[in-house]
C-alpha cells in the first residue's frame, strides 16, 4: 500500500506537531522551511526519520503529496503557494490535520482580543470540573503534538483567523467568537470584511448539534451572525442584550440563559478586572455551563483564576506607583480595555510597528487617564502626532530599559505605569512576549 504524503511549510510550533502526528499516523512526511531550522528540531526531525529542508522550498519534493500544511506565519497571496495551488494540493491548516484524529470535544476560540484569557479561563473551568482537558493551538502546545502524544476527551482551542483561512471540514462542537476589530488587515488586503469572514469560519462546518457563542455587545459581530445561515444554536453574550440564549451581567452576577434552565453565577470574587474581562468570564462560563459544570465549580473557578502573562499582569508596586504589563496589547482595542480598566493617573508606554492604527477611539480616555505617554518604538511619528493635541507630555525611548526609568520618573504615588503598546513588537523585540519581560525586568531593576 503507498503511503500517504504530506508537505508541511514551516518548522515552526505548528509545522513540528503536525510532523510529529503525520509521522505516528504513517505519512510520508517532508518539512520545508524558507528560514533555518533550529538544531533541536533537525534532530528530532532525523530521530523520527523525516525528511526536511531548510533555506528554500523544493518543488519537485513537493509534487505528489496529498496535503500542504501551511504554517499561520505563511500568507495566502506569495507567489510560492500560487504553484502549490496550481499542483492541486488541498492546502490545509495544522487544526484541520490534527482534528482528523482525534474524537475529542472541541471548543474553538477565535476573535481580535479576548481569546488568550477565554481559553485559558475555560480550561481552567474545565479542568476544575474533572474534565480531561487540553489547551492547544495559539496557547501552549500545537493541536496535532497534543493529539499526537496524549489526546485527550476535550480540547480548548485558541484559534486565530489564519488558523481558520485554511480549514476545510474542522467543526468545533462549541464555537466562540470574543469580539471583532480591525487587525492584521495586511493580511487581508486591509479589507475588514475579508477579516469578518476568516473570523466566521469557525462557524462554517457546525450542525445543528453544535452552539456559536458570540459578543452580542460587538455592532459589527453581532450585524455579521444575524446574517449567517447556520444550524448550529447561537448563544449571544453580553452586557445589554436579554433574550433567549443569551448570557449577561446582572448585579455582579452572570447570568445564562438557555431553553432549558437559567443559571445565575457571582462574579465578586473573579480576580481579573476590566469590563472586558467580564465579557471573557461571561463566554468561559457560558461554555462551562453547555457542558454541566455546576454553578459552584465555575464561580470558584473565577475566583482562583491567574489570568494569562502580559496580558494586564501586575508586575510589581514600587513607591506605591503599580507597573502593569499588558504588551500582548498589539490593536486599539486592547489599549481602549487597558485604559478603561485604569482607576487612576496613567503615564503609558506605547508604540512598536504600527498594524494601520486609528487612535481617534482612544482621545476620550486617553483624555480622561493619561498624564503621559512614553513613546517606545523606532518610528514614534504617528502616535505623536496623534496625541500632541492632548496629552502635555510626550517622550520618545528607543529600549525599554530607557522607557522605564522615564516612566518611573514621570508617575507619583497612587498612579500607574501601563506597557499596553497597541502596536506589534519586532522593531525592537523578538515577540510580545520578549517586550514583556523585558519590561518585567526593567522594573525590577528600579
Amino acid at each position: 500500500m503507498v503511503k500517504e504524503k504530506i508537505v508541511i511549510l514551516g518548522a515552526g510550533e505548528s509545522g513540528i506537531g503536525t510532523a510529529i502526528l503525520a509521522k505516528k499516523q504513517g505519512f510520508e512526511v517532508f518539512v520545508s522551511d524558507q528560514g533555518a531550522i533550529g538544531d533541536s528540531t533537525k534532530d528530532n526531525f532525523d530521530q523520527l526519520e523525516i525528511d526536511w529542508e531548510e533555506n528554500t522550498h523544493t518543488i519537485s519534493k513537493m509534487e505528489g503529496a496529498n496535503y500542504v500544511m501551511k504554517s499561520p506565519g505563511i500568507p495566502s497571496n506569495v507567489p510560492f503557494m500560487d504553484v502549490l495551488r496550481d499542483l492541486q494540493i488541498p492546502i490545509i491548516s495544522e487544526i484541520e490535520f490534527a482534528s482528523k484524529y482525534t474524537d475529542a470535544t472541541l471548543i474553538g476560540i477565535t476573535g481580535s482580543n479576548g481569546k488568550t484569557t477565554t481559553a485559558m479561563l475555560t480550561h481552567h473551568i474545565l479542568k476544575s470540573a474533572g474534565f480531561d482537558v487540553g489547551l492547544a493551538g495559539n496557547i501552549g502546545n500545537s493541536f496535532a503534538k497534543e493529539v499526537a502524544e496524549k489526546n485527550h476527551k476535550y480540547y480548548v482551542l485558541e484559534i486565530s483567523s489564519f488558523q481558520l483561512d485554511d480549514i476545510i471540514n474542522f467543526a468545533p462542537q462549541i464555537g466562540v467568537i470574543t469580539n471583532i476589530t480591525p487587525d492584521h488587515l495586511d493580511r487581508y488586503d486591509y479589507d475588514f470584511t475579508q477579516y469578518l469572514k476568516s473570523k466566521l469560519r469557525i462557524n462554517q462546518n457546525q450542525t445543528k448539534r453544535d452552539f456559536l457563542l458570540f459578543n452580542a455587545d460587538d455592532p459589527e459581530l453581532k450585524n455579521a451572525i444575524d446574517q449567517i445561515d447556520t444550524e448550529a444554536t447561537l448563544h449571544g453574550f453580553g452586557y445589554s442584550s436579554q433574550n433567549m440564549n443569551i448570557t449577561y451581567m446582572e448585579n455582579d452576577q452572570v447570568v445564562i440563559k438557555t431553553k432549558k434552565q437559567k443559571t445565575m453565577i457571582n462574579t465578586m470574587d473573579f480576580t481579573l478586572k476590566g469590563r472586558h474581562n467580564l465579557l471573557n468570564a461571561m463566554a468561559a462560563s457560558t461554555v462551562a455551563d453547555l457542558l454541566e459544570v455546576s454553578k459552584e465549580t465555575i464561580r470558584e473557578s473565577l475566583s482562583n483564576f491567574k489570568g494569562a502573562p502580559h496580558r494586564l499582569e501586575q508586575v510589581l508596586k514600587i513607591q506605591k506607583i503599580n507597573y502593569i504589563n499588558d504588551s500582548k496589547a498589539t490593536n486599539i482595542n486592547s489599549v481602549y480595555f487597558a485604559l478603561e480598566s485604569m482607576n487612576s493617573q496613567t503615564v503609558w508606554i506605547v508604540g512598536g510597528v504600527d498594524k494601520g492604527n486609528d487612535y481617534e477611539a482612544l482621545y476620550p480616555l486617553v483624555r480622561e487617564k493619561v498624564k503621559a505617554i512614553v513613546c517606545l518604538g523606532l518610528d514614534n511619528q504617528k502616535i505623536i502626532e496623534s496625541f500632541q493635541p492632548i496629552v502635555d507630555i510626550i517622550v520618545e525611548t528607543q529600549s525599554m530599559k530607557e522607557a522605564v526609568l522615564i516612566a518611573h520618573k514621570i508617575a507619583e504615588k497612587s498612579e500607574n505605569v501601563l506597557l499596553s503598546p497597541a502596536c506589534a513588537s519586532f522593531d525592537l523585540f523578538e515577540n510580545y512576549e520578549d517586550r514583556g519581560n523585558q519590561f518585567k525586568q526593567a522594573v525590577r531593576e528600579l
